[in-house]
Parts: structure tokens; C-alpha cells; sequence
């Protein structure tokens, strides 16, 4: 039997990129979170997933909102990495801009994108959002901030 320990060990040699993923809450607030559990799925129709454990405060918000913002972090920005992987970290309504359709997505980012969900399964101790992607786009053509083995990291060019 695999531990949770071993599988976390085994799965930190996985570099990944880092997301941020919004949506907003009850009250129109922006809420987001860093993820690194973020995959493309289909090109026809655009499908991607995001993984949220079931723990996390905000999960309702975006069953509620049935829809959500990525911004794929550039080399320049763990510093929001770090702040959104925080639970009651201060987040300024400066870092972020409204996307075409209305999500909160984050300011000098690589690219961002705008989905629906369009099921969310049921994942152990997550729950995987499937997001059909409405908008997307290129901002900034800097390097990606990388995760690997518990550290950021980045590309070396």
C-alpha cells in the first residue's frame, strides 16, 4: 500500500506548472487559490480540470458560481503563488483585472482563461471541476514559475 507520504514523495518529481484559479463569492468578492493540479483534457470541445480538496473554505463558491478564472503564473510571480497558497492571506484588489467574461483573473500573468464548469466529480479527498474554456488568451511571453520536488523553480534559457 502506497502512503499519503510516498505518493506526495513520488509525485513532487513531477514538475508542474502554477495557477492561480478564481471565481468569486457570494458577495461579487474575488476568491481564489494556487494550484498546481491544472490540466488541459480536450481541444474539441476546449476542456480543462482543476483539482479542489474538499476542505478548502471557498469549494462552494465555485459550485455556486459554475464558473472560473485561471491565470498561469509567469517566472515573476511566485510572490502571489506564495500569497494564494495561503488561507487568510491579504489579497489587494489591485492584482487583478476582470476578464472578458467577468472573472477575476490575475495581473501580468503568462496567460489566463475563462471557463464554465460543466460537471465536477467526485475525486477521494477532492473534487476535479471540468471547465469548458470560453476565452483565453496570451498576456505576457515570460517564462513559467515551475514546481518541483517541494520548490519553485525556473526554466533556465
Amino acid at each position: 500500500m502506497v502512503t499519503p507520504d510516498q505518493f506526495r514523495q513520488v509525485m513532487g518529481n513531477l514538475a508542474t506548472g502554477i495557477t492561480v484559479v478564481t471565481t468569486r463569492d457570494a458577495n461579487g468578492k474575488p476568491y481564489g487559490l494556487t494550484v498546481n493540479s491544472f490540466t488541459s483534457v480536450s481541444l474539441n470541445p476546449t476542456l480543462v480540470l482543476v483539482c479542489l480538496d474538499n476542505k478548502l473554505s471557498g469549494l462552494q463558491f465555485f459550485k455556486d458560481s459554475k464558473h472560473f478564472g485561471v491565470s498561469i503564473l509567469s517566472e515573476h510571480q511566485e510572490d502571489h503563488s506564495r500569497m494564494f497558497a495561503k488561507k487568510d492571506s491579504e489579497r489587494p484588489l489591485t492584482i487583478y483585472f476582470e476578464g472578458k467574461l467577468g472573472m477575476p483573473l490575475l495581473q501580468n500573468s503568462l496567460a489566463v482563461m475563462e471557463c464554465e464548469v460543466v460537471k465536477i466529480y467526485e475525486g477521494g479527498d477532492h473534487q476535479i471541476f471540468l471547465g469548458e474554456v470560453q476565452h483565453a488568451e496570451v498576456l505576457h511571453p515570460h517564462h513559467p514559475l515551475m514546481y518541483f520536488r517541494g520548490k519553485y523553480q525556473r526554466l533556465l534559457t
